[in-house]
């Protein structure tokens, strides 16, 4: 069943906490640890139930051709190509039967491994070695019993009912047979691959889809018979074979893929949980980031209406780290959300520093409206942001805003370095923006006259030059002469 992360709808959930009834996706759990299938929940800090991809999987039905494509794998090829090709070469005797066995119980063995590694989310097929080395050449053996076992229950049941109980044991087992094959790839146990009640929850549990891979499962198995007819009609014997065999592996891989694909899909219903294992993930780089943690926390108390928990979050982390820039900018935005003019006039300084570094001039003069609403005749003390402020409202174009910001900015600060640099832009400002030369030269004038130790003094002679003939304010022209 698909579920949506409560806080992000849309985002398939990863956790479920079974105390709060709560979902969560992968943003709202930075911290889990996904490869310890380990998360405690945000809300009521209980071990949660991660549902691995489960929610996000594409149904399989929407993946036939991924399935037919899957044979055509470089190591499945190279499995399929050695199983087929090789027993042709091997001698008519008891040497070319022993290798003609290994051969088929390693293609088998490839078979069921490709069931536990869709299963556990791995969209690749095996390597090549999981056919020819380790352990697991067993389920060879396991799967005749399976079978031989399932044609005891026919029998027995024939015994006991008659005909028309033999029927119902025979399509029982018909039915079953792809579950069969399922329970015995993952639990390695005959009794559970025939267990009549194993097989049936595992069937309804999966619904209606088991009935609909049902079918799919025929089809392939005619196609491959229709195949491998047309084949043995159709080309000489020494053809003929191979390309059968061929055929009959291919389809082989595409019916146990789709088996292990429809367990990997059905896993929250069948009890575990897999993920996706061959696409990269940057959720390990981070998920011990505690920045990413609170982060979150932000995101779902903001979603749950908790606005004055979110504005002590971000005020004791402020006290941490003084200018966080990330905190500031969350704390800017909740603030003038919420209009509190009381918390903004308390951190404006580093709002609005905050606002100059990041350029945004519109920013800059929302806050400064909201403090001059809290305090008629709001001035910044520090000359050092109102003029980063100002400078930015004139790059933006704001130019009567920077004025007032400077306005009588040698009288409340009459020994500071930032004098000149103040007057300077009141300048521009008066002549780029307003056209006002007269008074822009004042200023500059000024500048001439009080700041004779600042670096700017030398640079007066050439706005004023500018100012007298009109021209932008652009202070001289760089130079790339070397004076000898």
């Amino acid at each position: 069943m698909k579920h949506d992360c409560h806080y992000h709808p849309g985002d398939p959930a990863k956790w479920h906490c079974g105390e709060c009834q709560m979902h969560y996706c992968t943003r709202c759990m930075p911290d889990a640890d996904t490869r310890q299938r380990r998360g405690l929940c945000p809300s009521c800090s209980k071990a949660m139930r991660y549902l691995g991809a489960a929610t996000e999987v594409v149904p399989f039905w929407n993946r036939i051709g991924s399935f037919f494509r899957y044979p055509f794998h470089t190591d499945p090829l190279i499995v399929i190509a050695i199983c087929t090709l090789v027993p042709l070469l091997a001698p008519a005797n008891l040497i070319g039967i022993a290798i003609w066995l290994v051969l088929a119980l390693a293609l088998f063995k490839y078979t069921y491994a490709v069931i536990n590694h869709t299963a556990e989310g791995h969209l690749a097929p095996p390597s090549v070695s999981v056919a020819f080395t380790g352990s697991g050449f067993n389920i060879v053996i396991l799967q005749l019993l399976v079978f031989i076992v399932m044609g005891g229950l026919i029998g027995a049941a024939a015994m006991v009912g008659g005909p028309l109980l033999m029927l119902l044991a025979l399509a029982f087992v018909v039915l079953a047979l792809p579950a069969s094959i399922m329970v015995l790839a993952m639990e390695r146990s005959v009794g559970a691959a025939v267990n009549p009640m194993n097989l049936a929850v595992l069937i309804s549990r999966i619904g209606t889809p088991y009935f609909l891979l049902y079918g799919y499962l025929i089809l392939l198995t005619l196609a491959s018979g229709v195949a491998q007819d047309f084949a043995y009609n159709h080309f000489p014997f020494w053809f003929s074979q191979p390309l059968s065999g061929f055929l009959n592996s291919t389809f082989t891989l595409i019916l146990f893929n789709m088996l292990g694909y429809l367990l990997f899909q059905y896993q929250e219903e069948l009890g575990f949980a897999s993920d996706l294992q061959d696409e990269p993930s940057g959720e390990d780089m981070h998920q011990r980031d505690r920045g990413a943690r609170f982060d979150a926390d932000i995101d779902m108390n903001l979603k749950d209406g908790n606005y004055d928990r979110v504005q002590g979050m971000l005020k004791e982390a402020l006290k941490r780290n003084r200018n966080d820039p990330v905190r500031i900018g969350q704390l800017y935005q909740l603030l003038k959300a919420r209009n509190d003019t009381t918390e903004l006039y308390q951190y404006h300084p580093r709002i609005l520093g905050w606002l100059a570094d990041r350029n945004d001039g519109d920013g800059i003069t929302s806050v400064l409206g909201m403090l001059e609403q809290a305090e008629p005749g709001f001035k910044l003390d520090d000359p050092e942001l109102a003029v980063r402020c100002a400078r930015c409202l004139y790059q933006r174009g704001q130019y009567k805003p920077a004025i007032r910001l400077l306005q009588d900015f040698h009288k409340r600060f009459p020994d500071s370095d930032e004098l000149a640099p103040a007057y300077l832009l009141v300048a521009q400002s008066l002549a780029n923006g307003l056209d006002q030369w007269e008074k822009a030269t004042a200023f500059l004038t000024f500048i001439q006259k009080r700041c004779e130790n600042h670096p700017l003094h030398e640079q007066v002679p050439v706005f004023l030059a500018q100012a007298e003939k009109r021209e932008l304010l652009k202070g001289p022209r760089a130079s790339f002469l070397v004076q000898e």
